[in-house]
């Protein structure tokens, strides 16, 4: 289990290289969300997502070894790890899958990244990047499914508890767990959480009905960050008595989220960090009378093109 202090102890360990990210309460009249709502801004995090959290709590908890660290993504998690190896000075190699974007891997290589494409998607880019990790001895940082991970994706709570400590709800997007898992360890029930996920990716949904981890499919537009085939067994652990509610939003509904942050706000969301205000815009969340809500907008990675 993922304790609080394990919490505290990682946002001491990170401070350094890290941003508190803003909130921002939505102007009442400005969209066509109603009531209360706060948007926690970590699409403005270094590196453009929530995901340098869990990676420099993984990369300082231990000495680096010689051979570096090696990360599986579809993208943010490992610009992360290629961000903090840089800050560091180890050396990173990162595999994505096929369907990683032209844009994240650039962003990798920019970083100094070794990228290698493995696989069509994220399971068969983990078994290589695994087979790698062993060959050469380098630092597994898993996306999601470790407990030094999920306790950095945590630290964001902290921040957020303090910002708004009135919250009643948080919705947060979720792929493999690690970050939904990282907040649920820090209120432990007090808050209410939401998983809101891709119709096409339901990976915790599916989970939750289970009560256990379960295989799905996975596809759709914010695959490249959401599209987890099964939630990790780390997070699990807490997410299954702590998450209240898990909403499903269609490709459509979290595209017009995407648009909706940009014109009405101008916050630049890739489709999974615009995932959990989908939930909202669409109505597929019913929120009640005097309801607090904040959402967590985790990732701002997007093609630019996209908003034209």
């Amino acid at each position: 289990m993922i304790t609080k202090e394990d919490i505290r102890a990682a946002a001491q360990r990170i401070a350094p290289y890290i941003r508190t990210t803003p909130v921002m309460r939505v102007e009442p009249g400005l969209s066509n969300v109603p009531g209360d709502t706060f948007l926690k801004l970590e699409s403005l995090q270094v590196t453009g997502s929530f995901k340098p959290r869990g990676a420099f709590n993984r990369l300082l908890g231990e000495p680096l070894p010689r051979a570096g660290v090696v990360a599986a993504s579809g993208g943010n998690h490992g610009i992360a790890v290629a961000y903090a190896a840089q800050k560091l000075g180890a050396r990173a190699e990162i595999y994505v899958p096929s369907l990683a974007t032209a844009l994240k891997r650039k962003m990798l290589t920019n970083l100094g990244a070794q990228v290698v494409v493995a696989g069509n998607n994220y399971v068969e880019a983990l078994a290589a990047s695994e087979a790698r990790a062993a060959e050469t001895g380098a630092l597994k940082v898993h996306a999601f499914d470790d407990p030094a991970t999920v306790a950095g994706q945590g630290t964001i709570a902290i921040e957020l508890d303090a910002q708004v400590p009135e919250v009643d709800t948080i919705l947060i997007s979720v792929g493999g767990g690690g970050f939904i898992g990282g907040i649920a360890a820090w209120f432990a029930g007090r808050v209410k959480l939401v998983a809101v996920e891709p119709k096409q990716c339901p990976t915790l949904n599916r989970a939750l009905q289970a009560h256990m981890p379960v295989d799905v499919d996975t596809g759709g537009i914010a695959a490249d960050s959401l599209g987890c085939r099964r939630v990790g067994d780390v997070p699990f652990s807490v997410l299954l008595p702590n998450v209240q509610d898990s909403v499903l939003v269609s490709d459509e509904q979290i595209r017009e989220a995407q648009l909706a942050l940009w014109q009405k706000f101008r916050i630049v969301a890739e489709p999974g960090g615009a995932t959990a205000f989908a939930a909202l815009t669409s109505g597929a969340y019913v929120r009640s009378p005097g309801e607090k809500i904040a959402v967590v907008v985790c990732g701002g990675n997007a093609d630019l093109a996209s908003f034209a």
